[in-house]
């Protein structure tokens, strides 16, 4: 299977030779075909490749024997080790001179702590993201069709079919939830949860009542808060929050959410603005964990029912306001509204199926989709 080359790879191994590096990210997103490309890279053997879901692996990591010599040592899925901070402290404190310590996991490494002695000031953390629409363009050879229909997940893209990418999203549901989620979390009922994951997909674009879902499948609020959290530490989803300013009537209460597996929502505009919406979060992160900036990701909606799909945020200040839409038609009223109130930010209405590229008369940027998202990661 081809290898596309990963936004993060520079940006890890800057990093590598300062301080250990933890990289997250949701399953299957190509975080072990990286660590494993850093490996060669160095032209070092895959023996200091050691993954906690390995038996033999796993036996070395609680003796904590790990291969001698100096270079890149890779520890994958550790999190679920419930020692794993004290091993990864004591491994940097001991052979930081002559080591170099890559941690990934499937799961949210700065939530799943498990207690123990704080690694703080001897990590940068990274999360990586499926792919976007810049890395698979950097060759050229594929179009935006493409990461539409087949999602971003390195497997499913690269097998380029609407069948196997149906597939794979099926199993790869069952084995964060039989696999992950049960090695991390206290769940009695996974049957229900299951159910609110094959539900959401069909919630995408509207914020996400937590009264209401949880009515209808007969669970407690507290209980279906508690697994929308889980979902998010395992990064099947994620949720942003409305955006709100002194100069307009916002709401501040109800999250939307999307999926980082966006193939799974059948609804054609909602599925655009689902994988709008990972490339935006994707820019973000890389903000945050790189160049350590404070910015976040949100929507606007007001008491007035105008609302905008997404808002840029950084230093608490909105950046661009963006909405999207499958062909380009007259411009949302409520994106003219922001413009109005915000009129030193950039605001840009793009579409999935268009070729217009100007700016109106209301100084927003109507964009073919393509060309937008090559300006981000």
């Amino acid at each position: 299977m081809a290898y596309l080359s990963r936004y993060l790879e520079t940006h890890i191994k800057e990093d590598l030779a300062k301080k250990m590096v933890f990289m997250s990210g949701p399953r299957q997103s190509g975080k072990t075909t990286l660590a494993k490309k850093l490996l060669q890279d160095e032209n070092l053997d895959f023996s200091r490749y050691l993954n906690w879901d390995a038996s033999t692996d796993r036996e070395n990591i609680i003796r904590e024997q790990f291969p001698a010599g100096p270079g890149l040592l890779i520890l994958d899925e550790i999190h679920k080790y419930s020692r794993w901070r004290q091993v990864v402290k004591g491994l940097y404190d001991k052979r930081k001179e002559e080591i170099q310590i890559l941690v990934s996991g499937s799961g949210r490494l700065d939530y799943y702590r498990h207690g123990g002695d704080s690694l703080q000031g001897r990590y940068h953390f990274y999360r990586l993201h499926p792919l976007s629409f810049r890395e698979i363009n950097a060759g050229g050879q594929y179009r935006l069709m493409d990461l539409f229909n087949y999602g971003g997940f390195p497997e499913p893209f690269l097998l380029a079919s609407e069948r196997e990418s149906r597939r794979w999203s099926k199993e790869y549901r069952t084995r964060v939830i039989q696999e992950d989620l049960n090695s991390l979390e206290n769940v009695k009922d996974l049957a229900l949860l299951e159910n609110l994951v094959i539900r959401l997909p069909d919630l995408v674009g509207s914020p996400l009542s937590v009264n209401a879902i949880s009515k209808d499948l007969q669970v407690a609020h507290q209980t279906l808060s508690r697994w929308l959290i889980i979902l998010e530490n395992l990064f099947m989803i994620f949720r942003i929050f409305p955006f709100g300013a002194p100069k307009i009537r916002a709401v501040k209460k109800e999250a939307k959410h999307y999926h980082f597996d966006w193939t799974v929502i059948e609804d054609e505009s909602f599925r655009f603005e689902n994988m709008v919406a990972c490339h935006l979060l994707k820019w973000c992160h890389l903000r945050q964990d790189y160049e350590g900036l404070n910015t976040e990701l949100r929507y606007f909606r007001d008491i007035d029912k105008r609302e905008v799909d997404f808002v840029l945020i950084e230093n608490n200040k909105p950046r661009q306001f963006v909405e999207c839409k499958l062909q380009q038609r007259d411009t949302n009223p409520a994106l003219r509204y922001l413009k109005q109130r915000f009129p030193e930010v950039y605001t840009v209405q793009i579409a999935l199926r268009g070729e217009e590229d100007y700016i109106n008369k209301d100084g927003i940027h109507i964009c073919p989709a393509e060309k937008y998202l090559l300006s981000l990661i």
